[in-house]
């Protein structure tokens, strides 16, 4: 049996189609999960494989001593013997507790599925997605929490059965005063397509380039760490080691050199496109197709192609 958790206080997201597809390909897959979800969209996770979900409506989701008892209690339930998160900050703060807890070996950013041979082997990223590492599990009960977009969600069933569950999970012990959550946005960790911008642009009123760009492509928009730190774009969408960590298929940079701490956080993209003025930009080598020009030509020149491609392909 293997045994899902998935953040669904915000809904149901690209993420959490992802560990359930992947949950699927290794076995019979139980979610659990907390928060305010409907009934109508969890059962649609029988979709991507789930078998049932199990809720339990007292627990919140951003108290990670809870979720650390629920998902122990669901996994006794159960009988999981493999527990899969999203690598989300849910699972940075909850995987590493229930690995103590059940005495787990814990496989924290898998980008495949593990060989399940003689040997429980599952690949990983390391040194900021610099290089691979292969990380070998012997434990009774493994815990791997699956870096986002490694696996396309499958659509392999239909809409499951919704239970109440009672995770057991105590007392509050964390009080929340206020969650922010943007409107109107693709989530950057859920995003396929994302286009970034940094200090190239000049100042926060020529961002609106970008934007069109983002809209056209029915994209995210994200900066560089100095354009988040002086208040031209907002803090959620700096991408970088200290940021976020992006995974998209498209990822496009304008005006951007590409500095280390910034490829760390954006170097697992399939594709990578970068327009720069300066030819010899760190971010060029780094690149799978580059343009040396001014963002400023560019990008409008761009977006205006691809609305006419798209105008002729409709």
């Amino acid at each position: 049996m293997i045994l899902v958790y998935v953040n669904s206080d915000h809904g149901i997201g690209k993420s959490a189609m992802e560990v359930v597809t992947y949950g699927k390909k290794l076995g019979d897959v139980t979610v659990v999960t907390a928060g305010g979800a409907s009934d109508a969209d969890l059962a649609k996770l029988g979709q991507y494989g789930a078998s049932k979900v199990m809720i339990d409506r007292n627990a919140k989701a951003d108290d990670a001593q809870q979720l650390t008892r629920l998902v122990a209690t669901a996994a006794a339930a159960v009988g999981a013997k493999i527990i899969v998160f999203s690598n989300d900050l849910v699972a940075k703060a909850v995987a590493p507790r229930l690995s103590v807890k059940l005495k787990a070996g814990l496989i924290s950013g898998a980008i495949a599925l593990p060989e399940m041979g003689s040997d429980f082997t599952c690949k990983v990223n390391v040194f900021s997605g610099k290089a691979f590492g292969n990380v070998k599990v012997n434990s009774d009960i493994k815990i791997i929490s699956l870096l986002p977009n490694s696996i396309q969600p499958e659509l392999t069933g239909a809409d499951c059965a919704v239970e109440n569950f009672d995770g057991a999970v105590g007392d509050i012990k964390v009080k929340v005063l206020e969650t922010k959550i943007p409107e109107g946005e693709i989530p950057l960790t859920e995003a396929e397509v994302v286009v970034s911008a940094g200090r190239g642009l000049k100042g926060p009123e020529n961002w609106g380039m970008v934007e069109d760009l983002a809209k056209t492509l029915g994209a995210a928009t994200a900066c560089s760490r100095p354009v988040a730190d002086i208040g031209w774009r907002p803090h959620h969408e700096h991408v970088g080691q200290t940021g976020f960590a992006i995974r998209p298929n498209l990822y496009i940079a304008a005006g951007i050199s590409g500095a280390i701490q910034h490829l760390a956080g954006v170097n697992g993209s399939k594709v990578i496109v970068v327009i720069n003025t300066d030819p010899e930009a760190p971010f060029f080598k780094a690149a799978d197709y580059g343009v040396i020009g001014d963002a400023f030509e560019v990008l409008p020149r761009l977006n205006e192609a691809l609305k006419k491609f798209k105008a002729a392909n409709n």
